[in-house]
């Protein structure tokens, strides 16, 4: 991956002004929570944020036209995250029309501060900075300062994120970047110290760049200007790099052999060498969940022979080992909410034991498949577990929203006690030693702290607490196993499991009735939802016949989910979705990926009750992304539809993130809907998305996880199961497929009380069929077989 020239005038002009002034490169300072990597050239775009309510103008223009009063419009805005800054003596604006009209009227730098409800750092520099008067009075007389919530406008985030990755290799949130009245970023960075931060005194603090970057746009304006220009030609080509198929016109023929399977074996060899045996998951410190490519290291094994001969035995098994290895670690760590339910953003420390606190949806929409996809493969109780434990945190409040879609996170700070007036990151879920003593029993006490590793001086390293919120303080790990304790303390394993369960019932108890949980950001985002719907899904499917009330809770929370979104976020007459609800439909149209991922959350849906109205949906959900994201020319689905007047570049997101990519998943779709509907249109699309991104595919299949299943279907196809009527194999078959993971396979159900009047519509091979009738049938590299029972018993063997 390429990045923008630090050393060039187009991409550091201020970098380097700011290391001559303070000697240090605060383009680096970043304290906040990092970033998943970002690749240069991902960015999206949607026009016209949300419009605030009617009010008077809140512009007074003076005489002199580059003078402005500012008053704070953050009341308007209908997310929480933005709404939490209305107090600030900063003006902040809105990202509108209006407010970009101001910048050029005024000639005036944009301050663009993006951040999220759950961020800790964002409420860090919110209380040193935006609340200080000093930084405020340097933002509202020299800046058009614009807070964004990055939920709502992902395009904007991306595209400046890309920016700042490019020219400082690192990123994170709050994500503060000054830009030109042409949208042109020129610096950036993330958390910066407020005057009276400590760590203002080591130089780069906010004031500093606030005052060099207000002299420089005075003195050198046309120098910032030429800077800007560059650096934004630049990432407009690089977002036009590695999408071309390698033909210069991005056309593939069909006749190409295309990618090779090969790939696959370099991807397993790229987290093979990533992978930490010690404590999972890959890298070190900061270590993120990475669901996306977990799901692909478990599935090696579960596709055909021809994959299998390609990686191989001892590869696939230790790829798999990869995978439950990081599920494990992670299901024991602080990164798991070990009194309650539901997984933390990242781990902070390599072994996972301190996060930071925020939960968000997407995080764990993905981990439930991933569970489960782990649970089906090694029938691990532990797995199971928390398959059980992500689906109750998604269905049950406060995540659960009363309109029935799931909500966006909850913070990572929140007060420790209903009297402070203060709130400390993690406080809803960290303990003393104290506690301990006064909530448990003797027994219970000796063994949950030897089990969570609670310290009577507390557990968090001072080295990681850099606000110094968490002295004494213990983030609760299962580091160490049941029949350890049994061998220490010499009492049966039953004794030792039941004290666990009774000291968690306590502790959870005190919790709920004498602290204040985080604040929720009960956004609902389509995209997310989507994620969410399609893991309750399988999860439903799969645990019917072992969970048989906890199934049906989660089949009809995605139903709720799905119905959420079809009342409020999806206009019938045009076939479109909105990105968010909140206190009605957001004003931003949806981007592709909430098609994408809403689509892919529809099919799971169908495959769990086999009610065609869920692909009805995800038919018309996708002519409409490919109307308004496909691009025709190169192929492959853009992030935003065409004539955006507030992005740099038009660009397609292909390289999985803390979210899977979106072309990733909609190739994924187009080959499912093709299997499933017989459409021609459908698989010649999901192959040519493959073909979009071979240049960047073949250089770093590491980095293209969510693609894996697709570069297979391109070689080998996708394999069709149709069930037919009722019967032993037919309900052998129906068992094999919600209990097994089978990537590249699609089911499709007539009769046996199935509601397919729709899809026979549809799939003209269905126009005809006997419903009644018992057949199982199974199509794959252009043939179409009856199976016997002996033979369903074998499938996905």
């Amino acid at each position: 991956m390429r990045r923008l020239a630090r050393s060039s005038n187009s991409s550091a002009l201020l970098v380097h002004s700011f290391r001559d002034a303070n000697r240090t490169d605060i383009a680096a300072t970043s304290v906040g929570g990092p970033a998943h990597p970002v690749a240069v050239g991902t960015p999206g775009g949607t026009p016209g944020a949300t419009p605030g309510v009617e009010q008077q103008d809140p512009f007074t223009t003076m005489a002199n036209n580059k003078h402005v009063s500012l008053a704070n419009r953050c009341g308007e805005s209908k997310s929480p995250y933005v709404r939490s800054h209305l107090d600030n003596p900063t003006a902040w604006q809105l990202w509108t029309p209006e407010t970009l009209q101001l910048a050029k009227r005024t000639n005036r730098l944009l301050f663009v501060s993006i951040g999220y409800s759950a961020c800790h750092w964002c409420h860090v520099m919110a209380h040193e900075s935006f609340d200080d008067p000093r930084i405020a009075q340097l933002l509202n007389e020299n800046f058009i300062p614009i807070k964004i919530d990055r939920e709502e406008r992902p395009d904007i985030d991306r595209q400046y994120m890309d920016f700042l990755q490019a020219t400082s290799g690192g990123g994170g949130w709050p994500l503060n970047v000054f830009v030109t009245p042409e949208l042109e970023p020129v610096f950036g960075g993330t958390y910066w110290p407020g005057p009276k931060s400590e760590r203002a005194q080591m130089g780069g603090s906010f004031e500093q760049i606030l005052l060099k970057v207000s002299q420089m746009w005075k003195d050198q304006e046309q120098k910032v200007r030429e800077s800007g220009r560059q650096i934004a030609t630049q990432l407009k080509e690089f977002a036009q790099e590695g999408t071309l198929g390698g033909r210069a016109d991005g056309r593939t023929s069909e006749g190409e052999d295309g990618l090779e399977l090969d790939l696959l074996d370099e991807a397993y060899q790229h987290y093979k060498g990533k992978f930490d045996s010690k404590f999972g998951g890959f890298g070190g410190a900061p270590k993120f969940p990475t669901p996306v490519h977990l799901k692909a290291l478990l599935r090696f094994g579960a596709h055909n022979q021809t994959v299998k001969d390609i990686v191989g035995d001892d590869e696939i098994e230790h790829a798999r080992h990869m995978a439950v290895k990081t599920l494990e670690c992670m299901a024991k760590g602080g990164i798991k909410d070990q009194i309650g339910h539901g997984f933390a953003r990242y781990s902070v420390t390599r072994d996972w034991s301190l996060p930071h606190f925020e939960k968000m949806l997407y995080d764990n929409a993905q981990l439930l498949p991933v569970y489960l996809d782990a649970y089906l493969l090694t029938k691990s109780d532990l797995m199971l577990e928390m398959v059980h434990d992500v689906a109750t945190y998604l269905t049950t409040k406060p995540m659960q929203s009363d309109l029935g879609g799931i909500n966006a996170s909850e913070d990572a700070d929140s007060a420790p006690t209903a009297k402070a007036e203060h709130k400390r990151e993690g406080a809803f879920y960290v303990w003393s030693m104290a506690e301990f003593e006064e909530i448990l029993t003797g027994d219970e006490l000796n063994i949950c702290s030897k089990y969570w590793n609670v310290q009577p001086e507390g557990n968090v390293d001072r080295r990681f607490d850099h606000q110094g919120e968490l002295v004494g303080k213990n983030t609760l790990c299962a580091c160490c196993e049941v029949a350890e304790l049994v061998k220490e303390l010499s009492i049966p394993a039953e004794d030792v499991k039941k004290n666990i369960d009774s000291g968690r019932t306590k502790l959870l108890q005190y919790r709920d009735a004498n602290r204040p949980r985080p604040t929720l950001d009960d956004k609902i985002v389509t995209a997310w939802n989507g994620l969410a719907i399609g893991g309750l899904a399988r999860s439903s499917a799969a645990l019917s016949s072992v969970a048989s009330e906890q199934s049906q809770n989660y089949l009809e929370a995605a139903l709720k989910a799905v119905k959420c979104m079809k009342q409020n976020l999806y206009d019938e007459q045009s076939s479109t979705l909105r990105r968010v609800y909140r206190e009605g439909p957001g004003e931003t149209p949806g981007f592709a990926d909430d098609y994408a991922f809403l689509i892919s959350g529809l099919i799971d849906l169908y495959e769990a009750t086999f009610d065609s109205q869920w692909l009805e949906f995800a038919d018309r959900l996708q002519q409409t992304q490919n109307k308004l994201f496909w691009d025709d020319a190169k192929f492959g689905f853009f992030s935003t539809p065409a004539n955006q007047p507030d992005i740099l570049a038009r660009t397609k997101d292909a390289m999985d993130n803390a979210e899977p990519s979106t072309n990733g998943i909609s190739a994924q779709n187009l080959f499912r809907l093709g299997s499933l509907f017989n459409d021609e249109k459908y698989e010649k699309m999901a192959k040519r998305t493959v073909k979009a991104f071979e240049v960047e595919i073949g250089q770093h299949p590491g980095l293209f996880s969510g693609m894996m299943s697709s570069v297979v279907c391109e070689k080998l196809g996708m394999k069709g199961l149709m069930i037919v009527g009722d019967g032993d194999i037919a309900q052998a078959a129906l068992k094999k497929v919600s209990e097994n993971v089978k990537p590249n396979h699609t089911v499709l159900r007539v009769g046996g009380g199935a509601t397919s009047d729709w899809l026979r519509g549809r799939n003209g091979l269905l126009k005809d069929l006997d419903g009644s009738r018992q057949m199982v049938q199974l199509c794959e590299d252009g043939a179409c077989k009856l199976l016997e029972l002996k033979d369903v018993q074998g499938l996905f063997g």
